[in-house]
């Protein structure tokens, strides 16, 4: 059980054909801007941004292992209430745990990267990500980096994806070897402002 207990394991159909298919990883390039976002959250939960360097490591992805990552998507993505920043803090953008009960993107996937490293999964593997949706607006993910390729963890779809089975234009993301450094990806372009669905 995680968070506090608050986890109930449910069965999840397809946990072992997602384990066993390869579905590649990510191209990134070099340094990109820190958000916002993050650098504020890190000011505002000392502790949670330190550890430095570390060694590059993937999730080995078993059946079990995905199982979990599903189970902690699906209890978040059903727990949580969306709410805007503005709604939610009087802000335009803040970054932080939804403690309440309520949050948006960037909130959602906070928790799971907590929730997953609860259960052992490598923080290096663990990769907040912000990419601009259909429409342009821009959305944070959590970025699962196995074995046998890279998953996206959504609020807005209970389903586990492969990265390249998403609708979105991928922009940058934490780095594996230091979780305060952030790299861009694909071909450049503008990232959004701000996160927020």
């Amino acid at each position: 059980m995680i968070a506090l207990g608050l986890l109930v394991y449910l069965p999840l159909q397809g946990a072992t054909e997602a384990a066993n298919a390869n579905v590649g990883y990510i191209a990134v390039g070099g340094k990109s801007l820190v958000p916002y976002g993050w650098v504020d959250f890190c000011r505002r939960y000392k502790g949670e941004c330190d550890g430095g360097t570390m060694p590059a490591e993937d999730v080995n992805l078993t059946p079990e292992t995905m199982k979990i990552i599903r189970q902690v998507n699906t209890w978040v993505n059903t727990n949580i209430k969306p709410m805007s920043d503005w709604d939610h803090w009087g802000v335009e953008d803040q970054w932080d745990y939804p403690t309440d009960g309520f949050g948006d993107c960037e909130d959602y996937q906070l928790l799971k990267r907590r929730l997953l490293m609860d259960e052992g999964l490598p923080r290096q593997a663990l990769l907040m990500t912000i990419v601009k949706d259909e429409t342009g607006e821009g959305h944070a993910l959590l970025t699962v980096k196995t074995s046998k390729g890279e998953y996206i963890l959504d609020n807005l779809t209970n389903e586990v994806k492969p990265w390249n089975r998403t609708p979105y234009r991928f922009v940058k993301r934490q780095s594996q070897t230091d979780q305060n450094l952030w790299v861009d990806i694909g071909e450049p372009t503008s990232a959004p402002l701000t996160v927020s669905r």
